[in-house]
């Protein structure tokens, strides 16, 4: 019986923000990481992380530290046998739980220490994490979920369906997946610090290696934004699909005069386009976009959703087109779950966020996951690819052709080198001195 027998905290940062990498109209910062391991009595080693953006990283740090106790001295098997009161431990603590409720720093903390939960759980069962979650009994994952405020909307059983069907094909499904990989699209190009030339040529490049979806920055001046989309569409043609991101900058108005211009490069979808809490706020600019444009751009959010409630209310107001989960805003595993079985409810694609430090290692396995359990089709579905930091991982992203290739190693693929945590440790390593 494998115990958890103590709980390491690393604050892990990376110099990003020099060379304008992941920047935008909002944010410009260092990748960084809050690194948990989870050390047991003789078994692996569990390791999560939540990402955030450079400073302020110590605080999510501090709050992964003033939860460990509910994790520290705790067996894998007690956890596994009653998921929803462990996670409640976490996201209900009786006196933390007013840091939230279930959002913000204290949410990501959870996140980081339930994503290295369920890494130790698939390393001792020696599967990756795709093939854990798409291979356990209905039951099982129905029983992972909490479905307090959310039975509104999906009921236990709604979901337990959801997942019987997802045996349907399943095998079909994986052959396609091993023979194919899974579709993505690429950030990379189109950053908003990088200027027009460097954007220029990491179109042509990412084209030249078989991306047929990417993704750009706006939110700037609406004169640059349109100029960039330009060269980026020249690029790759009428065929190949062009993503926006907003990172919230606009308000509700402003998104709708905004797509009205950019509408000439025909945007596949726009991204964050408002305050991400602004549920009615989204679904308005839905309904603007759809008219604009005939039905062909959609609104995508959810990378900063703050939980499940969101993302139902989201839904419930035909406010999306496009679901983005991200694997550690929410409170891990457990929760994205809920999120996918929300989405598969509605009808609506799931297309996770990635890039940062390791999102791009994590939710590939919640992506094929979805595929093969809960969505069951790629219409609409990828997965963003960011070509930053995948070197400082034990078992990176691989990709093919603009196509994930699904891992293989035990776990979440979310260990880090630990020269790497040597290296790049806050303040103390030799890359911060």
């Amino acid at each position: 019986m494998t115990t958890i027998v103590d709980v390491e905290v690393h604050d892990v940062r990376f110099p990003t923000a020099a060379s304008g990498d992941g920047s935008d109209a909002i944010n410009r910062g260092d990748y960084s990481a809050t690194y948990v391991e989870l050390a047991t009595d003789g078994g692996p080693t569990g390791t999560g992380f939540t990402f955030t953006n450079g400073r302020g990283n110590e605080i999510t740090c501090a709050a992964v530290r003033a939860l460990a106790h509910h994790v520290r001295g705790r067996t894998v098997a007690e956890i596994a046998a009653e998921p929803v009161a462990f996670w409640r431990s976490l996201t209900a603590d009786v006196q933390l739980r007013w840091l939230g409720p279930e959002k913000g720093v204290i949410h990501m903390a959870t996140g980081a220490l339930v994503n290295a939960v369920w890494d130790l759980r698939a390393k001792l069962a020696g599967k990756p994490m795709w093939r854990f979650l798409a291979e356990a009994p209905t039951d099982e994952l129905v029983a992972t979920v909490d479905f307090h405020h959310i039975t509104d909307a999906l009921t236990p059983d709604e979901a337990a369906a959801i997942l019987d069907k997802g045996r349907d094909g399943l095998g079909d499904r994986l052959a396609g997946l091993e023979r194919d990989g899974f579709p993505s699209y690429t950030t990379s190009v189109g950053w908003l610090g990088y200027p027009d030339e460097r954007v220029r040529a990491l179109t042509r490049d990412a084209y030249a290696q078989g991306w047929r979806a990417m993704k750009m920055k706006v939110g700037g001046r609406i004169e640059d934004d349109l100029r960039r989309a330009r060269i980026i569409r020249a690029e790759i043609g009428p065929d190949a699909l062009l993503m926006m991101d907003a990172n919230q900058v606009w308000d509700v108005d402003e998104a709708i005069a905004a797509m009205s211009v950019l509408a000439e490069v025909d945007p596949y979808w726009i991204e964050e386009p408002t305050h991400a809490d602004d549920v009615l706020g989204h679904a308005r600019i839905a309904r603007a976009v759809t008219e604009l444009t005939g039905g062909r751009c959609r609104v995508a959010t959810g990378e900063v959703a703050a939980n499940k409630v969101i993302f139902k209310q989201l839904l419930q107001a035909e406010a999306i087109g496009v679901m983005q989960i991200d694997a550690c805003r929410v409170g891990g595993v457990d929760e994205v779950l809920a999120e996918l079985l929300l989405a598969a409810k509605f009808g609506v694609p799931v297309c996770p966020h990635a890039g940062g430090v390791g999102l791009c290692e994590y939710v590939q396995h919640l992506a094929i996951f979805d595929h093969l359990r809960v969505g069951t089709n790629l219409d609409g579905r990828m997965v963003e690819y960011v070509d930053h930091l995948h070197e400082h991982f034990t078992d990176p992203v691989r990709t093919r052709d603009g196509r994930y290739l699904l891992p293989t190693a035990p776990g979440y693929s979310a260990t880090m080198r630990p020269e790497s945590i040597a290296q790049f440790r806050f303040p103390e390593g030799p890359a911060w001195r």
